[in-house]
């Protein structure tokens, strides 16, 4: 009954979500002990550019995975990403010095440069539009379950174990994730033979202006994730909690409750007003963690944190692919997570250069993201304001001036 309702969601859609939820934990299950890991190096104060670096390869790499994803297909895009991590995690222990280590990181950014892209792309292909939304929170979802599984398994693996077999666990992980999609079907109709000339780029290449609006309100946002990602271990630690996973995998469960019902309201009531609330609950998570300065201010704040997260992505992503033109669908979504690695990245960056192992300044951290959230609700409001008085004096919308607002 389930396959005749929803056609859709048969065994090549439940395989791209299950390969996404662990490509996705391969990663992550990293990100809570490598703080620890760089101090055990000698590079404690580098703590910001583990995630700056990462953020860096992915986003300078999302113009060519947009390229290779409209061009070769969405499948070999997808399969790049997940070598990438099985190869890094079996580089980390070779590489055991600083240098090494951050050279690592940068390596390990393709990753999540490549993969994500061609994996929305390949769901907008097999899904109607008319529920992207609730495709998307799907795919979402699983994908949200792999940022919840993989700090909790590897913060788990280093208690008992050490950060050699957490690394060659990701790498595991990652091989799984491969696994899965490696006899998929392409779903790219007019896919083309991969040569040099593929890789180059131009204006129109690089990015496409139709998914600039959703790829703005994407960095603003996510400037706040990045902080999250550099300095909720250590804040976690200076509160008494030895778990560093804990605040990760209450916000990404708070974030899986409302994800599928955020992506089938969008699909209903529009992407916009459901970015709006997710843009609210995110200025009042970062304000909650950074008044209440406790164990109970910081789980507050990190379920709200994760309403905001679930009801943004799917929102967001939907919105993304709605603006983009059929040819140009990856480079639409590269566009989008452009705007997200590098508000992550600048988040990560900034607040590490601010934090330097001062833990009195991380509530004036997150006192400033609350500011860039209320930015991109401004920006918001002005788009849709615009967007009204288009509708309203029935001015033709172009590409160009789509990119405009």
């Amino acid at each position: 009954m389930l396959e005749t309702r929803h056609a859709v969601y048969n065994l090549q859609f439940l395989s791209i979500c299950l390969s996404s939820m662990l490509f996705s934990a391969s990663y992550n299950m990293l990100i809570p002990e490598l703080p620890d890991y760089l101090t055990s190096l000698g590079g404690a104060e580098y703590k910001g550019l583990i995630i700056a670096l990462f953020t860096l390869t992915a986003g300078l790499s999302r113009p060519v995975s947009g390229q290779l994803t409209d061009t070769i297909g969405r499948k070999p895009v997808v399969i790049a990403g997940t070598l990438v991590c099985i190869v890094c995690g079996f580089l980390y222990p070779l590489l055991g010095t600083v240098s090494g280590f951050l050279l690592l990181r940068l390596l390990h950014g393709f990753s999540t440069g490549f993969t994500p892209t061609a994996t929305m792309a390949y769901v907008s292909d097999v899904v109607p539009p008319s529920r992207w939304g609730e495709a998307l929170g799907w795919q979402g979802l699983f994908f949200g379950m792999g940022m919840a599984l993989g700090p909790a398994l590897g913060s788990f693996i280093k208690l008992f174990y050490s950060f050699d077999v957490l690394f060659y666990c990701s790498s595991l992980v990652a091989f799984a994730s491969f696994a899965l999609v490696f006899n998929l079907k392409e779903t790219l109709p007019d896919k083309k033979t991969f040569t040099l000339k593929t890789l180059k780029l131009n204006r129109r290449t690089i990015f496409a202006p139709e998914a600039l609006p959703p790829a703005i309100v994407t960095f603003l946002a996510y400037l706040s994730f990045g902080m999250v990602l550099t300095l909720i271990p250590d804040w976690s630690g200076h509160l008494g909690i030895v778990y560093k996973g804990l605040f990760f995998i209450v916000f990404t469960v708070a974030s899986l409750l409302v994800r599928l019902a955020a992506g089938k309201l969008s699909d209903v009531k529009g992407r916009v007003p459901l970015i709006y609330t997710g843009l609210v609950c995110l200025l009042v998570s970062l304000v909650l963690m950074a008044y209440f300065q406790t164990f109970g201010g910081l789980i507050a704040g990190s379920v709200v944190y994760g309403l905001a997260m679930g009801v943004l992505s799917p929102a967001l992503n939907a919105w993304t692919i709605d603006l983009s033109l059929p040819e140009r669908r990856g480079k639409a979504i590269a566009t989008m997570f452009i705007g997200l690695e590098a508000g992550i990245g600048a988040g990560a960056l900034l607040s590490g250069m601010y934090y330097q192992d001062v833990i009195a300044r991380v509530p004036q951290i997150m006192f400033a993201c609350a500011l860039v959230t209320l930015a991109a609700i401004i920006y918001l409001q002005i788009y849709q304001k615009r967007l009204d008085f288009a509708a309203a004096t029935g001015f033709k919308q172009t590409e160009e001036n789509e990119a405009n607002f």
